[in-house]
């Protein structure tokens, strides 16, 4: 770790050039004789990438900031948050820690933070920033978090755990087995220091693997931010054995979308299809992710178009967890249907349709944009239909 990264003259070397193309500045070099070029745009590239992501460090000076991958691969605040409003208590270990962002918000609600992460120069550099974000219930220890638990005495309210999805090995991994650490393989050790443990996994992540590969599980929070799923929260609890939770939520400026139901491996049976009434919806990402398509309709008292299309109608507009759209026109699609109605700019979104998006731009000749939504998907009847909506 390079603490003169953090003189007044690097600092201002950053900020200076924040906007300027990193390529340019590895070739034109700098003046600064403490600190390298490569190392400064080290610096640049990594605040960068935290302007919306982690506004708290950005606004922050003398922030020391790690690689770029470091920073892609951490929470965002807003994530963040959500998740430590989820649990609180006297202690709480990251054996995962890395840039240190899930911890500061754990701060907040627990009395004693511990933050593990092997990596010497990250752990130096997450020391510093607490420090300097005025943290004093945050303990940053350099080692193996499962290391740690092997040879510490303290027992802990809650173990949060982040396990990294590339291998050294097998690179890319979809398993939570191959994940590093292996949390399966682990689970005895943990819940011997902890009654309750919060693992974090990618949206890729199948929640019925998981379910296979993990015991105790009490909920699961799928949690979207902007429509965008983010990540999946697993909250398990020692000797649990009853239903599990699902919990999702879409995290939004203007307030969270929300929507529980309990895990089914076999779909509840549903049998309110319809053709396309006066109303369309599509449930959030987060929503999708859940595979709750049939509880979502029997909450929100909506048809579904196609068992497989998973869009709803209604001919009352209601509040629902997602996009909502009045159908304007709905049609048999066909060639002759796609000429007559003559709309070359849109929106485009497939639901079961068996042409994709690109395709349809293309054949058509529709550039995307616009106020019209078009809908292409197959209802219950197999046929094929094209929905004109407008948004609400």
């Amino acid at each position: 770790m390079n603490y003169n990264i953090l003189s007044t003259e690097a600092q201002a070397f950053i900020n200076t050039y924040l906007n300027t193309d990193i390529n340019t500045l590895l070739l034109k070099g700098t003046s600064l004789t403490n600190v390298s070029t490569p190392e400064l745009c080290e610096q640049i590239e990594a605040k960068k990438r935290c302007l919306k992501k982690l506004p708290t460090w950005y606004k922050n000076k003398n922030i020391y900031y790690p690689n770029k991958l470091n920073i892609e691969q951490t929470s965002s605040e807003k994530t963040a948050a959500y998740k430590a409003q989820l649990i609180d208590g006297d202690r709480i270990i990251d054996i995962t820690g890395g840039f240190g962002v899930d911890c500061f918000y754990f701060a907040k609600h627990f009395t004693h933070v511990t933050h593990c992460d092997i990596n010497t120069k990250l752990s130096q550099l997450v020391a510093h920033n607490y420090n300097h974000l005025g943290l004093s219930n945050i303990d940053t220890i350099n080692t193996d978090g499962l290391d740690y638990l092997k040879t510490t005495e303290t027992h802990f309210d809650w173990i949060y755990v982040d396990p990294s999805r590339r291998h050294a090995d097998k690179g890319k991994v979809f398993f939570l087995k191959d994940c590093l650490p292996n949390i399966p393989e682990h689970l005895t050790l943990l819940f011997s220091r902890a009654k309750r443990l919060l693992i974090k996994t990618a949206p890729l992540l199948d929640i019925s693997v998981g379910l296979q590969e993990l015991t105790h599980v009490k909920t699961i929070h799928i949690v979207a931010l902007h429509n965008e799923v983010k990540e999946l929260l697993w909250v398990l609890e020692q000797g649990y054995t009853g239903e599990v939770a699902i919990k999702t939520v879409n995290l939004q400026t203007n307030g969270n979308v929300v929507f529980n139901t309990k895990y089914n491996a076999t779909p509840l049976e549903f049998t309110n299809y319809s053709l396309p009434l006066q109303f369309l919806y599509e449930p959030n990402a987060a929503i999708l992710k859940s595979g709750a398509f049939n509880a979502v309709a029997l909450h929100y008292k909506c048809a579904k178009l196609h068992q497989h299309s998973h869009l709803y109608t209604t001919d009352t507009l209601i509040d629902f967890p997602g996009r909502r759209f009045k159908i304007e026109t709905q049609c048999i699609y066909s060639k002759k249907n796609m000429k007559q109605l003559g709309i070359h700019k849109a929106n485009i979104t497939t639901r079961n349709f068996p042409i994709s998006v690109t395709d349809l731009r293309k054949k058509h000749k529709i550039t995307d944009g616009g106020a019209v939504y078009l809908f292409f998907t197959t209802a219950y009847n197999n046929n094929k239909y094209l929905l004109v909506c407008s948004k609400v």
